[in-house]
């Protein structure tokens, strides 16, 4: 089963719900990860989640590491690029990651859609060439 990381600024988390809601069928035997605060916003819209620490308290580095042990297939991150974050360094370090480790990262929802076809259309080929 893939792992997407899902993380939203505030003024986001409602695009993520929507998002995801929209795509409910392709995310079925996904496994979502998320740092606290959008863990639960996108849990109190119904969907499972595993749940990490708040990014300011630990989440990012959480997810960090999970990147770094090959753990996470997808990082969608929809940013809020009006906003500094007080823990932008560890915004940074997370988009660091991605980039060092090789995982696709999306900050919208156009570059998210096309990271989860590619995931489907990835896995399709594989199972088709294991036959």
């Amino acid at each position: 089963m893939k792992n997407i990381v899902i993380i939203a600024h505030d003024a986001k988390k409602p695009e993520m719900v929507d998002f995801l809601n929209n795509r409910n069928e392709w995310i079925q035997d996904i496994n979502l990860v998320a740092t606290g605060r959008t863990a639960e916003y996108v849990e109190s819209a119904g969907l499972q989640v595993r749940h990490m620490s708040p990014g300011k308290y630990g989440g990012y580095s959480e997810i960090n590491q999970m990147v770094e042990q090959g753990e996470i297939d997808i990082v969608i991150f929809f940013r809020d690029p009006r906003v500094t974050q007080p823990h932008h360094d560890d915004i940074q370090k997370l988009l660091d990651a991605c980039d060092l480790n090789n995982i696709p990262i999306a900050t919208n929802s156009s570059s998210a859609e096309l990271l989860i076809i590619g995931l489907i259309k990835k896995e399709d080929y594989e199972r088709l060439k294991g036959k």
